[in-house]
């Protein structure tokens, strides 16, 4: 298992909202790395500037930093600047992602199926989600995740402090229809034609609240993989899976969350390019329940790293 992949850097920490979970992350995936005899090395990018990243010559890394700064396109395109091949999604594959309103315009526009959505620009576009949405819907900060900023609207008077919640995290805000019923997300692995999904787990947070603590810190959501879904419906939801996630660019690996409604719909809610790697995380029960150990994982996922951008020769003077 110990390829020479030589000297790897677990990139972590960073500075969004998700940092606590990306530390966790990281030292995990380090953690399984070195045990599988790779020469593996933590650096925290919100220590450490990009020259500190260049000195020390890495020639791979391992990107396990959720949200802003190390998913959402930027670290990727500074990588590929510095020439070191790297984990996860392209430049544009990251920025789109981690935008949940131009990814949900994607998934349109190629015929599957999200929830309608409004974006709020400002305070004063409140008044058209009542007229777009019914009741109950959420808002949301459309770069963020773990729930960071979330709020369910069961009725109009909880507007104005869910607004302002939301805009605490980011300059716009999304309104998205709530989609009652079963909670699923899919991981899934590979690039291209060759991109396939796991299986597809069930998430049962207490009273439906699959809020950070949920996520990550309590031992009280339940998690049933596979989830116990007709065979039909579950390859469905795993082909829907593979479209979304090829249908923005992904590649390497990520995690595609669901929602399936009382009529057994699937609703497509986000694809995440560089999910959750603790004790608690998706991708790494899914890949279990075929077989897939952590360290194994970690190793997978750490041999599909390479730069997206393709190098090209100099004009002709």
């Amino acid at each position: 298992m110990s390829q020479n992949f030589g000297k790897v850097g677990v990139l972590y920490g960073g500075r969004s909202a998700e940092r606590e979970v990306s530390l966790m992350s990281g030292q995990a995936v380090c953690q399984a790395l070195r045990a599988s005899g790779i020469d593996a090395h933590l650096f925290d990018t919100g220590e450490h500037s990009l020259s500190d990243l260049a000195a020390q010559a890495f020639d791979r890394v391992f990107i396990a930093l959720h949200g802003r700064y190390g998913e959402d396109g930027t670290l990727q395109g500074a990588l590929e600047l510095l020439n070191i091949p790297y984990t996860g999604s392209g430049v544009m594959a990251s920025s789109l992602a981690m935008d949940k309103t131009m990814t949900k315009q994607i998934w349109l526009q190629q015929g599957l199926p999200t929830p309608d959505f409004v974006l709020l620009r400002s305070q004063d576009d409140l008044a058209r989600v009542g007229q777009r949405l019914a009741l109950p819907f959420i808002l949301k900060p459309p770069h963020e995740g773990s729930t960071v900023g979330f709020s369910k609207i069961d009725h109009l008077g909880q507007l104005d402090d869910a607004y302002a919640l939301a805009s605490r995290f980011d300059a716009h805000v999304l309104a998205e229809q709530f989609i009652a019923g079963r909670e699923l997300t899919v991981p899934v692995l590979g690039a291209g034609p060759e991109a396939y999904a796991l299986p597809v787990i069930e998430i049962v947070a207490p009273g439906g609240n699959y809020d950070f603590e949920h996520k990550y810190l309590s031992d009280a959501t339940q998690y049933y993989c596979p989830a116990e879904l007709p065979e039909a419906l579950t390859g469905e939801i795993q082909r829907l899976a593979v479209e979304a996630y090829r249908s923005v660019g992904c590649e390497g690996w990520a995690r595609v969350d669901f929602m399936l409604d009382v009529q057994h719909q699937p609703w497509l809610l986000e694809v995440n390019t560089s999910p959750g790697m603790t004790s608690h995380s998706l991708v790494p029960m899914g890949a279990k329940a075929v077989g897939i150990e952590f360290n194994e994982l970690c190793v997978k996922i750490l041999a599909s790293a390479s730069l997206k951008i393709r190098a090209v020769s100099r004009l002709p003077e």
